[in-house]
């Protein structure tokens, strides 16, 4: 095993963590102590924004190994209710481990049950392989009681590494609920002083606080390009910009560039006909020549794990919203810089995301009203990792309010990270936009 920097010691077993080898390969020595800057594999050019997120493992671990190699800690995160904000005013580095692939599923049933979330195998597979180079180079691994499989997952992971587990309350509208989560968030901050022996002032919380606003803010006019009539980039394309670690300078400037590129306010782009999103019209089919405007709800579509993505545009689909947790849900809102009290800021932003574990999750279907409007989609589609209960569940829901109340028609997808069902899965695609074509015909 190798080194992720010339004078660490942190070993690893992959490059990438989201595109694993097979199990049983030969895997990579180590991870280079810099990336290449010419040849076949350089690294993108920074005025290519979109080139530069192609490459997002191979930045991040290049950011992350530097920071480690300058006495900077890691810490792992599992869930959008982790505020980076108090990792980064910890002058630490908040990386996002969960796991998209499904080479790391099979050694994780060797200890966990096979009818699990494919999410919490993939990652816990990357845990027992020592896969993930961000994972074996954390310090601390910050979970969160989202869902039992997690819970318990943690409780395995916890006898090899340095966790702490924030107890999510689930009832938001219990009259305590707020109070015990900004206790909560005091008690991670603490964790995080005594752990990595510094001192996170409210001054150090508001900066960061500042620097997570900024990026929420960018994250947000880049989803807003997808209102146009004709948007600039695929849902695939937009889903590449963003990074496993948040708050790296060199991320915010490539977010301003393609904002730059583009344009919210530009002429629609051309589009080419030989890409997904022109449609099947556009390829010589008989559809409209552009695709179906589609919202895209339901489980979080993690790195490495975008196939349903790319059937639905790769179909006759535009993907123009995503409200899930790799979507717009965790950016929807920002953090009161001004606060008397940043933690209790902190404590109200990130209570306020609609999780399904939330009983009830009555704000998840106000968002997705509201987003399906503003984006004009015309249908939904419901993506659900096979046994998440707690999504699968809220689908119900989800299918009333498209159908009945935006009149929309919806498709539940329910699937693994396998790609046995993709056939399948496209011909339920098809079939979706082919009633959206009709429906648009008759009202024509």
């Amino acid at each position: 095993m190798g080194k992720c920097h010339d004078n660490g010691d942190i070993k690893v077993t992959a490059t990438d963590p989201c595109n694993p080898p097979p199990c049983g390969a030969p895997r990579r020595a180590s991870v280079p102590a810099r990336l290449k800057t010419s040849g076949a594999d350089a690294q993108p050019t920074k005025n290519d924004p979109l080139a530069w997120f192609e490459h997002m493992i191979p930045n991040c671990l290049q950011y992350a190994s530097d920071a480690k190699a300058r006495g900077r800690h890691i810490v792992g995160i599992m869930c959008e209710y982790t505020p980076r904000e108090l990792i980064l005013a910890a002058d630490a580095v908040p990386v996002c481990l969960c796991g998209g692939s499904a080479e790391m599923i099979r050694p994780a049933e060797e200890h966990l049950p096979a009818n699990l979330c494919p999410l919490i195998k993939s990652t816990f597979g990357y845990h027992v392989q020592q896969a993930n180079p961000f994972l074996e180079m954390a310090d601390l691994v910050v979970a969160e009681t989202t869902c039992d499989g997690k819970k318990k997952m943690y409780e395995l992971m916890a006898e090899s590494r340095t966790m702490h587990v924030l107890e999510l309350p689930q009832k938001p509208d219990d009259a305590d609920a707020l109070a015990h989560w900004v206790t909560e968030l005091r008690k991670l901050r603490a964790r995080l002083e005594d752990l990595l022996h510094v001192t996170i002032t409210d001054a150090k919380i508001r900066a960061a606080i500042r620097t997570m606003n900024r990026e929420r803010r960018l994250r947000r006019q880049l989803a807003a390009l997808m209102e146009s009539e004709h948007p600039p980039l695929t849902g695939r394309q937009l889903l590449q910009l963003k990074s496993n670690i948040s708050g790296i300078d060199a991320d915010l400037t490539q977010y301003t560039r393609v904002l730059e590129m583009f344009g919210s306010k530009h002429a629609a782009w051309a589009v080419p006909a030989n890409s997904p999103r022109a449609g099947p019209a556009a390829r010589g089919g008989h559809s409209p020549p552009y695709p179906v405007r589609v919202l895209l709800t339901g489980v979080p579509v993690v790195h490495g794990a975008e196939r349903v993505v790319e059937l639905i545009e790769t179909h006759g689909g535009l993907i123009v919203c995503m409200d899930n947790c790799t979507g717009l849900k965790p950016i929807l809102e920002d953090v009161e810089e001004t606060a008397s009290d940043p933690i209790v800021a902190l404590a109200e932003k990130y209570f306020r995301l609609p999780c399904s574990v939330m009983t009830k999750n009555n704000r998840r279907l106000g968002i997705l009203r509201d987003l399906a409007r503003q984006y004009r989609a015309q249908c939904v589609i419901d993506l659900i990792w096979q046994a998440c209960l707690t999504y699968d569940v809220e689908s119900y829901f989800v299918k009333k309010l498209a159908e009945d109340d935006l009149g929309l028609p919806y498709l539940r997808i329910e699937t693994d990270y396998s790609p046995s069902d993709s056939a399948r899965i496209a011909l339920r695609v098809e079939a979706l936009f082919e009633t959206v074509q009709q429906r648009a015909g008759r009202q024509a």
